[in-house]
């Protein structure tokens, strides 16, 4: 790189956007000329040509600009001595026609299962190759549906599971829309039960993905649906949680927990699939921010019934475990620790669940995050009805340093 700053590179080789030398020249129809990759970048987000600010429409296909990408490859050539690399001729960008073709042969379900996962694999090539390559797919009416329907039917057959991995791979890569998904659960009614096949398998990679695209479905789908959830789901949830196959795994499995529970039914079914505890030992290896915050959301759903409570409380450390986590996290963790301790004390607190909370420090947590003027207004509210729940025994409790004993609540 040192080496190649050494020789003036012609200005009309470098791209405008990422001002680096263009290896595949695409010109819009504005007449400015952009490296490829630039500008389909560019393009996904704004709609306008980058320097003029006219509009360029959705469906435009730059030109390539044979002449310019010659002229820039001769001159890599002629400095190679000079530490220039020479610039490989670009592979051509896929097309619609051949795209739609691919789609196509799919749906026509005519193909032998050998056939069908080469289709697979190459339309899977092809969407990896770019973003616009995926834009291309996803704009194929009914693209998204086909694969959905070729991974619902193949993902029970054990003789096409392979199948069913590359389809699930390109609806994933391809992020379909909300509107899309809602289309899709409407016409796949078993495709709840394919992701959780799916999630079953040993192939880490179709976990990772069956985890991430139920993520999205469980988002929209509508509250009948999400109420009549079958348990193998949070089984399969609270599985992947254990064995952290990933961090995207393991935040999209949190994210279905915090969904879900909303109702009294899912609660139950993930507290008798083992949630509690799980979430329980996952404070305690230290998570990162955001999967606390969403463990701790879970555990505040789950709490919501008697029988999320009890877990938690039959935990050793169940109580010092959400405690440890307000103030040293976020204002969300904090807000969902307070709430969950709440919960506790105001539900399941027996003797013994009450002097364990001021033995684990809980307490006095709680009198802080009640001082606290970096906790939200609720936050502080929620903290000190817990704190006069049980104001009595904590009070005057040997474990509650006398500093916090000056700031209880009357």
């Amino acid at each position: 790189m040192e080496e190649q700053q050494q020789v003036e590179v012609p200005c009309y080789f470098l791209c405008p956007i990422s001002l680096h030398i263009m290896q595949d020249p695409v010109t819009l129809p504005t007449g400015i000329t952009y490296d490829r990759d630039g500008i389909e970048r560019w393009l996904l987000t704004a709609g306008t040509c980058p320097l003029t600010k006219q509009p360029v429409p959705p469906d435009c296909d730059p030109t390539p600009n044979h002449t310019l990408r010659r002229l820039i490859q001769s001159w890599c050539a002629l400095h190679a001595a000079d530490g220039v690399e020479r610039l490989p001729t670009p592979k051509p960008p896929a097309d619609r026609a051949r795209v739609a073709s691919l789609v196509s042969q799919i749906d026509a379900k005519t193909l032998s299962p050998q056939e069908l996962l080469a289709t697979l694999r190459e339309l899977r090539d092809v969407a990896a190759e770019s973003e616009r390559n995926m834009k291309l797919i996803a704009a194929v009416p009914g693209a998204v549906d086909i694969l959905a329907a070729v991974f619902v039917a193949s993902a029970t057959k054990s003789e096409n599971t392979a199948a069913c991995d590359e389809a699930l791979e390109i609806i994933c890569s391809l992020q379909p829309s909300e509107q899309c998904l809602v289309r899709v659960i409407e016409t796949n009614e078993a495709l709840v039960d394919a992701l959780v096949s799916a999630l079953q398998r040993s192939n880490t990679t179709s976990r990772v993905h069956a985890a991430l695209l139920l993520d999205d479905v469980t988002a929209v789908m509508s509250p009948n649906r999400l109420v009549s959830l079958q348990e193998q789901v949070f089984r399969e949830i609270v599985q992947l949680l254990r064995d952290k196959v990933s961090k995207p795994a393991t935040k999209a499995a949190l994210h279905v927990l915090v969904g879900t529970a909303l109702w009294g039914r899912n609660r139950v079914k993930a507290v008798d699939a083992g949630a509690v505890p799980v979430l329980i030992d996952m404070l305690f290896d230290g998570p990162e921010r955001r999967s606390c915050e969403l463990a701790l959301g879970a555990l505040d759903r789950l709490c919501g019934c008697a029988e999320g409570r009890a877990e938690l409380v039959a935990h050793g450390a169940g109580v010092a475990a959400v405690g440890k986590m307000a103030l040293r996290v976020s204002d969300v963790a904090t807000d969902k620790a307070v709430r969950v301790l709440r919960s506790v004390a105001k539900h399941a607190a027996t003797a013994a669940v009450v002097q364990q909370m001021a033995q684990a420090g809980v307490v006095g947590t709680l009198c802080l995050v009640a001082q606290s003027e970096q906790c939200g207004e609720r936050t502080r509210e929620r903290a000190w009805e817990t704190l006069r729940l049980h104001a009595r025994a904590w009070r005057s409790s040997p474990c509650l340093h006398r500093h916090l004993q000056a700031m209880y609540p009357c």
